[in-house]
């Protein structure tokens, strides 16, 4: 929908979301798998949250941390899929301006959080491995909620800045965008106005937001690596190893979509290969940390095992 203004332009009050366009049978088909996946991961990510929240053995900075991140990764998807199985089912639909902006801004909050909660987890990693005398004293439950904090204040206070200027923009062309939730590039297509002072703080704000992260985490296993190189035995190394080989996973893929996204694009990307990439971060990611954890985590098997042999032996009684 459209509102005329005082200068004869059609100023646009709501968007129309295209998705994923195709037959009726393919978009059945996205619907129950897209449902699929969303369900599992609310459950598999409440299932870490509840197992770190009731368990001893996981009481420590590196499953605090995890949690964090699976509260994370079910406010992402739940910003995200809703509304995208609303658009697959009605093979697309409109949506207003101000939930645009507003799910631009919490997409892009999360998104930031989980790039300063990553390099904080790769810092943990750091000093569990590269200075195991003093991790305790320094990792201290204190020390974790603050970086934590931290973490949430950064990405949703540094986000506010440009999606404050996004808002600004003026919206007179067509209203349809070719995506499955508001992102950047979509609604600056579709921007009528002088975009460049918000690319320009876009750029900027770049820098602290994913720049410096992966930096600090590409020095911080630069350093984990050259100090399992010098553990003398293979069981050793092997055990340094596999205290930080999940949280690799995750930030590899993590990076992988992001950069791939929105800081190299490759050249000729069409939309479709673009929403793929942006399906990976948005809804798979969330489905698969948690399984990451999990497989590769001892402490959590362990912690799952207990939780079923005391259901097992209540429900027996």
């Amino acid at each position: 929908m459209e509102l005329p203004d005082e200068n004869n332009l059609t100023v646009v009050i709501e968007f129309f979301l295209l998705g994923f366009e195709g037959p009726q049978s393919l978009q059945q088909f996205l619907f129950c798998l897209l449902f699929v996946i969303y369900c599992g991961t609310i459950c598999g990510n409440l299932l870490i949250i509840a197992l770190v929240s009731t368990s001893k053995i996981l009481h420590t900075p590196m499953y605090f941390f995890i949690s964090q991140l699976s509260i994370s990764d079910i406010l992402l998807t739940t910003t995200i899929v809703p509304n995208m199985l609303r658009i697959v089912l009605n093979n697309g639909a409109t949506i207003t301006f101000i939930d645009c902006i507003t799910q631009f801004y919490f997409f892009g909050a999360i998104e930031a959080f989980e790039c300063f909660l990553l390099t904080v987890m790769s810092y943990d990693r750091y000093v569990a491995i590269c200075n195991p005398l003093h991790y305790i004293t320094i990792m201290t439950s204190e020390h974790c909620v603050t970086l934590t904090g931290i973490c949430w204040f950064l990405g949703f206070s540094l986000v506010l800045i440009y999606t404050i200027t996004m808002s600004t923009l003026e919206f007179c062309k067509l209203n349809v965008i070719n995506h499955f939730f508001c992102d950047y590039v979509p609604l600056l297509e579709n921007a009528s106005s002088d975009t460049f002072i918000v690319e320009l703080e876009v750029y900027l704000l770049s820098i602290p937001l994913v720049i410096i992260p992966s930096a600090i985490i590409v020095v911080s296993y630069g350093n984990i690596i050259c100090t399992i190189l010098r553990i003398p035995s293979n069981t050793g190394r092997h055990k340094a190893f596999s205290t930080c080989s999940s949280h690799l996973i995750v930030v590899s893929i993590f990076y992988w979509t992001i950069f791939s996204v929105y800081i190299f694009p490759t050249r000729g990307q069409t939309m479709v290969i673009s929403k793929i990439l942006s399906l990976l971060y948005t809804v798979f990611t969330p489905l698969i940390n948690p399984i990451i954890y999990s497989l590769r985590n001892n402490d959590i098997r362990k912690s799952l095992e207990e939780i079923g042999k005391k259901y097992f032996v209540t429900c027996v009684s």
